[in-house]
């Protein structure tokens, strides 16, 4: 059966940095928010984010459609939007399949 062990944070990150790497608690947090602070920059603007051996969050631009609300049936028009979807890598999707 498989089951959830918990949700890493920015802070276990930074953990995982300063233990490793030997920076400051404070430093290490830093790096970490820069880096997200990176990635968030370059998705809002269009560009996707590739991290190798890991995965990439891929943007789309998804045309302007028409919906149906479940519960009524009434047809309404969805407007256009981007969404941003994660693809796991090879590497990725092998380590989580072996577990």
């Amino acid at each position: 059966m498989m089951r959830s062990v918990g949700t890493l944070t920015r802070a276990d990150l930074a953990e995982t940095i300063n233990r490793k790497m030997g920076l400051s608690r404070a430093d290490s947090l830093e790096l970490v928010e820069a880096i997200l602070a990176k990635m968030c920059d370059a998705l809002a603007d269009g560009e996707n984010v590739k991290i190798s051996g890991f995965g990439s969050f891929v943007l789309r631009d998804k045309s302007e459609r028409v919906g149906r609300n479940p519960k009524t049936g009434i047809e309404v028009p969805i407007t256009p939007r981007r969404v941003m979807t994660f693809r796991a890598s090879q590497l990725l999707k092998e380590r989580i399949a072996n577990g």
